[in-house]
C-alpha cells in the first residue's frame, strides 16, 4: 500500500523531460518487438522498420527482439540481425507471454522513452515519432496508438472489429477508464514511469497492456492517444476465444483489486467499479466454462444464480429483484441469438450476453461532459 500511496504522490507533479542520455550515442528510444514463432514477418519487418527509424528518427535508437519461447527459426533469425544491424539487439526468454517479454525487454533498458510494437507492423510507422514525442518532451507519461478515435483509419474484418469495439465498451463500463483503445499493438512509456507501474502490473499475456493503462491512469499519469492507420494482419496468430476468456479473467482481477483499493489511485473523478459490474464478468467466465457440458440457457441459468449468491453473500450489496431482471435479460438475448442464427457458436453466445450486461450498466457509461473533458486533457 506505501508503493500505491508513493506512485500516486508522485503523479500529481508534472513530469519533467527525460534526461538526456549519458553519452551521445546511447539509445533515446528503446522499441521492443515481441515475437512468438514468427520466422516469417521477423527479418522484413525488422529491416523495415530499422530503415524508417535510420531516415525518420532524430535520436539514437534501438531495436529490442524480444523472443519468447520460439520453437522455429526465429531465434536464429534475431541473432543474425542483431549481429548486422549495429541497433538491433535481441533477448531470449524461455517462457511464452508478451506482457512477459516486454517486462523484460523495458525492465533491462535505460533509455529514458520504452515502447514496442507488433511484428507484423500493422500499425502505419508514420505514427510512430507522434507517439513517442510527447514522452520525449515530458508533456505525457504514456502514449498509446488508438483505432478508435477520429482519424484512425483501419481495415480489418467485422469479427474483430465487434471484438475490439465490445472490449473497450466493457472496460469503460466495468473499469471506468477513459482511454479508447487498450489493445493496440502500439505503446510507449517514460522510463521513469515504467519503473514505478512494472512492480504493479501482474498480467504476463495479453491482458498487459490494459493492466498497464488502467494502473498508469488510476494513479494519474497522463496518457496521450495517436490516431492511427491500422491494417489487420490475415495471419495473426491471436486465438480469439482463449484471449477473450482470459481477458476477462484480467479485468476481474484488476476491478476487485480496485473495489479493495489495493490498487494507486490519484486521478481525476474516479468512479468505483460495481458489484453488479464485477458479478456481469465473473458470470461470463463461469458461463464459458459451464457452457461445453450444458445448454446455453441451462448455463446461463446456473452460472448467472451462483455468481449472484456469491456477490451478494461476498458483497451484501446486489438486490435479489436485479437478479431477476439480469436472468430474463440474458435468457432473452440467447433466445433472440438462437432464432437469429441457429448455428451461432459459444463466441457469440457470450457477445450478446456482455450486451446485455452492458444495457444494464449505463450509470457506468461516460457521460458527454466527461468524455469532453477527457479529450481535452
Amino acid at each position: 500500500m506505501k508503493h500505491s500511496q508513493a506512485l500516486s504522490a508522485e503523479a500529481t507533479s508534472p513530469a519533467p523531460a527525460p534526461p538526456p542520455p549519458a553519452h551521445q550515442h546511447e539509445p533515446v528510444l528503446d522499441l521492443a518487438v515481441p515475437v512468438f514463432n514468427e520466422e516469417t514477418d521477423l527479418e522484413p519487418s525488422v529491416r523495415r522498420l530499422h530503415t524508417h527509424l535510420r531516415e525518420t528518427f532524430p535520436h539514437p535508437f534501438r531495436i529490442t527482439v524480444a523472443d519468447n519461447a520460439s520453437t522455429d527459426a526465429t531465434p536464429l533469425i534475431a541473432a543474425r540481425l542483431a549481429g548486422e544491424l549495429p541497433e538491433v539487439e535481441w533477448i531470449r526468454l524461455a517462457d511464452k507471454g508478451r506482457g512477459r517479454a516486454l517486462r523484460a525487454a523495458w525492465s533491462r533498458s535505460r533509455a529514458p522513452v520504452l515502447a514496442y510494437l507488433d511484428v507484423d507492423l500493422s500499425t502505419g510507422l508514420t505514427a510512430l515519432l507522434p507517439l513517442v514525442a510527447p514522452l520525449l518532451s515530458g508533456h505525457s507519461d504514456l502514449a498509446i496508438g488508438t483505432r478508435l478515435a477520429p482519424g484512425s483509419r483501419v481495415v480489418r474484418g467485422p469479427r474483430r472489429e465487434i471484438v475490439s469495439r465490445c472490449y473497450n465498451v466493457l472496460l469503460r463500463c466495468t473499469l471506468s477508464v477513459r482511454f479508447s483503445d487498450a489493445q493496440c499493438g502500439f505503446k510507449a512509456v517514460r522510463r521513469d514511469a515504467a519503473e514505478r507501474l512494472l512492480p504493479l502490473v501482474r498480467d504476463t499475456g495479453w491482458f498487459f497492456d490494459t493492466e498497464l493503462l488502467v494502473v498508469a491512469e488510476r494513479a494519474g499519469l497522463r496518457i496521450h492517444e495517436v490516431p492511427v492507420d491500422w491494417v489487420d494482419d490475415p495471419d495473426s496468430r491471436v486465438a480469439l476465444l482463449a484471449t477473450a476468456v482470459a481477458d476477462l479473467r484480467g479485468v476481474a482481477r484488476v476491478g476487485w483489486a480496485l473495489a479493495r483499493g489495493a490498487l494507486p489511485t490519484g486521478g481525476r473523478g474516479r468512479r468505483s467499479v460495481t458489484p453488479a459490474a464485477l458479478t456481469a464478468l465473473a458470470h461470463l467466465l463461469v458461463y464459458a466454462a459451464v457452457r461445453p457440458s450444458a445448454g446455453e440457457q441451462t448455463a446461463n441459468c446456473l452460472s448467472l444464480l451462483a455468481c449472484w449468491t456469491v456477490a451478494r453473500t461476498a458483497l451484501g450489496t446486489l438486490a435479489p429483484a436485479g437478479l431477476g431482471t439480469r436472468l430474463a435479460l440474458t435468457a432473452g438475448s440467447l433466445a433472440v441469438l438462437r432464432h437469429a442464427a441457429p448455428s451461432a457458436g459459444h463466441r457469440a453466445e457470450l457477445a450478446v450476453l456482455a450486451a446485455a450486461h452492458l444495457a444494464l450498466l449505463p450509470g457506468l457509461l461516460p457521460s458527454r461532459r466527461h468524455r469532453t473533458e477527457s479529450a481535452a486533457s
